[in-house]
């Protein structure tokens, strides 16, 4: 069996004094494009910093290349160097323009300079950026600059890609659309390692290679979406295989909810 790319052990991070996540353990391989979905609140944001070096565990550990989180300084800069983590909300140098804060972004991952001009290009041509590209980041709408932020972390060329929620945030259809092809082509073309988050299954279902359901801080499924339709017996779809293994009352909830519009509607007759 070839190494993991990525390897959490016995992970366990808290707010305070409540669990975000307990004692996960999970190994992704090079070529991998991973989904974490859940609920909100249930732990995705949470393990994707600790993958990418913002939290450190407060029990467990992180290895990303056979290099432990957080074991060195060395070491650190090394996995930084092989990895890009994206969080939700970026932050983005808002005077000063997409294209210079790309500049920026390649300088400091040592990209050279006629690729990394080059790779601009292409990436305005891809998120239609030419509009914005050279205005301040600030006065794009919000989905352009999540485009912007995007672009940031595929300008790096590293083979590890550690992405939160990267199809949403104002992402228009055209924006998902390229994003999910590039994504596809990057683990197709240079075997290269993915792990993003999603809100919905909808988003990941023709995306991922695997796909791992967080559930009050625990992996309660992990495999590829034909498994886990094939697991719960009786779904067409991702979300129909999730209601049923793993959110069964949504559908008792949404039943509830419109009880009461019933009886207003009896005796208002």
């Amino acid at each position: 069996m070839p190494k993991p790319t990525i390897r959490v052990e016995n992970l366990t991070q808290h707010y305070g004094v409540r669990p975000v996540l307990r004692d996960i353990n999970l190994d992704i391989y090079a070529g991998e494009l991973v989904a974490v979905i859940g609920p909100n609140g249930m732990g995705k944001t949470t393990l994707l910093a600790a993958i990418g070096g913002v939290h450190s565990p407060q029990k467990g550990s992180v290895t990303i290349a056979g290099l432990k989180r957080r074991s060195s300084p060395a070491a650190e800069l090394e996995i930084r160097r092989k990895s890009v983590y994206l969080p939700d909300t970026a932050f983005l140098p808002r005077t000063m323009t997409a294209r210079e804060f790309w500049i920026s972004v390649g300088k400091i991952y040592e990209i050279d300079y006629d690729r990394l001009f080059d790779h601009i290009e292409r990436l305005v041509a891809l998120f239609e950026l030419e509009q914005v590209v050279d205005s301040p980041i600030s006065s794009g709408s919000a989905g352009q600059q999540k485009k912007v932020a995007l672009s940031a972390a595929l300008i790096t060329d590293t083979p590890i890609l550690l992405l939160d929620e990267p199809l949403s945030g104002g992402l228009d259809a055209s924006g998902i659309l390229a994003l999910r092809k590039v994504l596809q082509r990057l683990v197709a073309d240079r075997h290269a390692t993915i792990v993003l988050t999603a809100p919905v299954p909808e988003l990941v279902e023709q995306l991922a290679s695997r796909v791992v359901v967080l559930r009050a801080g625990s992996i309660v499924a992990d495999g590829t979406v034909e498994q886990l339709i094939a697991r719960s017996g009786r779904g067409r779809s991702l979300a129909d295989a999730l209601e049923l293994l793993f959110f069964p009352k949504t559908a008792d909830h949404v039943a509830d909810y419109f009880q009461d519009t019933r009886r207003f509607q009896d005796t208002s007759r």
